[in-house]
């Protein structure tokens, strides 16, 4: 599956969201990611962002398709250099 996923954390936990979303997702602008996922590893990813998150204060928003071929983007300005992958 292919997911759009959005959070608002704290500023005090907004670097370690950060952090878990990298290990799954591309990152494409500041607190926004997407690619492809299977289900496991969005359980996983879901998880850890449950437990780091303080449930009256952050939120996060996931946003499901079925392919990447379902979504359809446009962009203005400045894109965010993409550095996934980089080994």
């Amino acid at each position: 599956m292919y997911i759009v996923l959005t959070y608002d954390f704290n500023e005090k936990r907004v670097q370690k969201a950060l952090k878990i979303c990298r290990k799954y997702l591309k990152w494409v602008q500041n607190s926004v990611f997407e690619g492809e996922i299977t289900f496991a590893k969005l359980e996983k990813l879901k998880w850890e962002l449950q437990s780091l998150m303080n449930e009256s204060e952050d939120s996060v928003k996931i946003y499901i398709l079925k392919n990447e071929k379902c979504l359809s983007t446009e962009t203005f300005g400045v894109e965010k250099e993409d550095d996934y992958g980089f080994i």
